[in-house]
């Protein structure tokens, strides 16, 4: 955020043109060289970070000659090293240790739902170059000026949370390689790379995402061929049937959904620099490449992997003691030693590039809350968020199957909402990109009041609650289809349909 000299909005003031694209209007976007004039502490911290590379940019609308980042394969490399990663390799093992699934059960459930999941996030992907607004500003276009903090607060819980389940994956691998190393010492060194790295902002974050994949790609690939030659994965493990097999599979396709769909609400924040006139066809595309191999890659490997753990003791002992670092210790360290214990530790610090998106755009969550919180530079958001989950981690190390299974399934039931609101006000009340008055992303009388998506969401939890499976509580429809969860899909159903007709309502009434 930044505090301006020019007039036009009640919280800032902005600069107004005209693009050369006629149908996209120019204002209430902010230049670069209108960011913290005056003496105020706010202003010299900025100032000091811009010095030292620092994006100063939080929530503002970026102007069009300021999207400068011509690369389109880096909408693919931000989500190749994103999810090239041990946390989706994990995703793919509790489909054979959790929910206990056979291996073809888990393969077609890790396809099928992976192709839907990330189909949301392609797509408002490519909101970033035509608008030039991160997602949780974009998102006012739904949920109301003031609605739209309701779903910017979950959004940070979820970032949070998220990035907490992450670095205790990480903190697993480095306990697998030495069992004298505590969890907190593994947690506090991801997170702290993570921040510096997300600190910087979106150039930085782009420039690590590039790379960071290859050499954990080189490394899965080991544990491929080792793995295959060792002889202990079980293809033929049998399929369950009844009401029992269907609760699992729907279970764990709430899992996998979580993951897939998970960068959803942040997606048009890393395609926000792109060229307006950048295809949508283009930027959904590499954004579909980059996510669809790492996610099937990873956690069809995952679930191949975790087969060795029914039958095999050293498996089974290992994953008891280090969890999914213990799958990887017994592959890796037995046959190559020194080299194997360096190929695990690669994969804790990979956890950096799946945090770097949730604590980069936590920052952006944070600032639309409120004016006081926009004020507050963006870098200053990551570093205290880093604090938070840092604090949630430790105590957590101890108990991360349970977050892992209870918290994938709660981010798919906020996607779901998320997405039911999302999704149709765009078809049905915008009709496409043309509806958008993409100048008014600062005015709350122009926006939609947020009454129907604010009750909307109040139904989702309804449906969420009636399919959700969890260790605390299943819903009565849940226990109708084996005890599995299938919260995502009624929350989603009940999302929508209430939206629809509350915001017919609303929009006839409010004209807007």
């Amino acid at each position: 955020m930044a505090v301006f000299i020019k007039e036009k909005d009640p919280e800032a003031g902005f600069d107004t043109g005209s693009y050369d694209n006629p149908s996209i209007s120019a204002e209430n976007v902010v230049h670069k060289d209108d960011y913290y004039p005056g003496d105020n502490w706010i202003a010299k911290l900025q100032r000091l970070a811009g010095k030292l590379g620092v994006e100063a940019r939080g929530i503002e609308r970026v102007p069009e000659d300021e999207r400068t980042d011509t690369s389109a394969s880096k909408m693919a490399t931000m989500w190749l090293s994103a999810n090239m990663v041990v946390s989706s390799f994990a995703i793919g093992a509790i489909g054979i240790t959790i929910f206990g699934l056979g291996f073809v059960e888990a393969v077609l459930t890790i396809f099928f739902i992976n192709v839907l999941g990330i189909f949301p996030d392609c797509f408002f992907a490519t909101f970033g170059p035509r608008f030039g607004l991160r997602q949780m500003v974009l998102s006012r276009f739904y949920f109301g000026y003031y609605g739209v903090k309701i779903a910017a607060l979950i959004n940070v819980i979820i970032c949070i949370g998220w990035s907490s389940v992450n670095v205790i994956v990480g903190a697993q691998l480095f306990h697998a390689i030495n069992s004298d190393m505590p969890g907190w010492a593994g947690v506090l060194l991801i997170a702290v790379l993570t921040m510096i790295v997300c600190i910087f902002g979106y150039r930085i974050v782009h420039v690590y995402e590039r790379f960071a994949w290859i050499p954990c790609f080189v490394i899965f690939m080991i544990v491929l061929g080792q793995f295959a030659h060792s002889g202990e994965f079980d293809s033929l493990l049998p399929l369950k049937t009844g009401k029992s097999s269907a609760g699992s599979v729907l279970s764990f396709a709430g899992a996998v959904y979580g993951f897939a769909s998970g960068w959803c609400p942040y997606a048009a924040d890393y395609t926000v620099y792109q060229p307006v006139n950048r295809s949508r066809v283009t930027v959904f595309l590499w954004t579909f490449l980059g996510l669809i191999f790492p996610l099937l890659f990873t956690q069809l490997l995952g679930a191949a992997i975790a087969t060795a753990t029914v039958h095999n003791l050293e498996f089974q002992k290992n994953y008891a003691e280090s969890g999914i670092g213990g799958l990887f210790s017994t592959v890796l360290i037995p046959p190559f030693g020194r080299f194997g214990e360096f190929c695990l530790a690669i994969l804790a610090l990979s956890i950096t590039a799946n945090n770097c998106p949730n604590i980069y755009s936590v920052s952006l969550s944070l600032q639309v809350l409120a004016q006081k919180t926009e004020r507050v530079p963006r870098f200053v958001w990551t570093t205290v968020a880093t604090g938070i989950y840092i604090a949630i981690s430790i105590p957590g190390y101890d108990h991360f199957h349970a977050w892992l299974e209870n918290f994938m399934l709660i981010i798919a039931y906020w996607l779901a909402i998320y997405e039911g609101v999302s999704l149709s006000e765009h078809f049905i009340f915008r009709r496409g990109f043309g509806g958008y008055k993409v100048e008014d992303y600062t005015n709350p009388s122009a926006l939609p009041p947020g009454i129907a998506s604010t009750v909307a969401i109040c139904f989702g939890v309804m449906g969420t609650v009636l399919g959700m499976s969890q260790v605390w509580f299943v819903g009565p429809i849940s226990k109708l289809a084996g005890k599995g969860d299938i919260g995502f899909e009624l929350a989603f159903g009940f999302t929508s349909v209430s939206y629809i007709t509350l915001r017919a309502i609303e929009k006839a009434y409010f004209k807007r």
